[in-house]
């Protein structure tokens, strides 16, 4: 909610809080579940009708007309009848609910998660654009990532920072990911099929059609189904096709040879 010149210690100068900067617009509140009594207060009375709070330190009511998004991995109801959390807060939270399933529960979104992770530490990290061996591909499908997707963030990244060679390899994971990696000869489910060890490249080429054949073609749908933008799968569309006529050739020399 910000704060007043003088108001504490340290405060040498006005600071204008995340609700007044979002005035017209649209607020995220992670970890919701974690505030403490006193700023659940504030929270509601700036989610009131009133949509008013006053900075720390000062006298001026302020007013904000805000769109509330919040988050949290908590079960709030359960908090609510243990007293942990204000039920008129929770109801005033509670309007449009969205339950995102575990990542366990969605293993197909990994192999995407991981591309878009490893363009984004590649980069961080000034290497060049790394790919997965395909027995670290089928340990992070095989993990149960009690973390969600914060995790598997990390591990890509823990994988990138100690990677030597132009691929990821499940030496370079985190300790608590390699033992999740399969014991030779098994398999790793992706969508409702059974998978062969596959690497990246090969285990998404293998989900945009797996999507697109689940849609009967319908690139909104299968969009929507792989978590990413029309636009981008269309990208990724084209990128496979035009792949197409070299795989084709080299499998047509092969058989000329044969």
């Amino acid at each position: 909610f910000g704060h007043e010149r003088g108001a504490f210690t340290g405060a040498v100068e006005r600071r204008i809080g995340r609700f007044e900067q979002a005035n017209g617009g649209t607020i995220f509140l992670d970890e919701i579940g974690e505030i403490d009594a006193t700023t659940q207060i504030k929270l509601l009375r700036v989610m009131s009708e009133e949509r008013a709070f006053e900075r720390v330190g000062g006298s001026q009511t302020l007013h904000a007309d805000v769109r509330v998004i919040a988050a949290t991995n908590k079960n709030l109801e359960a908090m609510v009848s243990e007293g942990k959390f204000r039920d008129d807060l929770y109801f005033r939270l509670n309007v449009v609910k969205i339950t995102m399933p575990p990542l366990r529960d969605r293993k197909e979104d990994i192999p995407l998660l991981v591309r878009a992770f490893l363009r984004h530490f590649c980069k961080t990290n000034e290497k060049p654009l790394l790919d997965l061996t395909a027995e670290t591909m089928n340990t992070l499908l095989a993990y149960d990532w009690p973390g969600n997707v914060r995790e598997l963030r990390t591990a890509v990244e823990h994988g990138v920072v100690m990677a030597t060679g132009a691929k990821v390899t499940l030496r370079d994971l985190p300790a608590a990911v390699r033992q999740a990696a399969p014991a030779a000869g098994t398999r790793t489910r992706v969508f409702d099929e059974t998978a062969s060890p596959l690497d990246l490249h090969a285990t998404e080429k293998r989900l945009i059609a797996q999507a697109l054949a689940a849609t009967k073609g319908n690139i909104t749908a299968a969009a929507r189904k792989l978590g990413i933008s029309r636009r981008t799968l269309h990208r990724k569309i084209n990128e496979m096709k035009a792949a197409e006529p070299n795989e084709s050739n080299a499998a047509g020399e092969t058989d000329h040879a044969g």
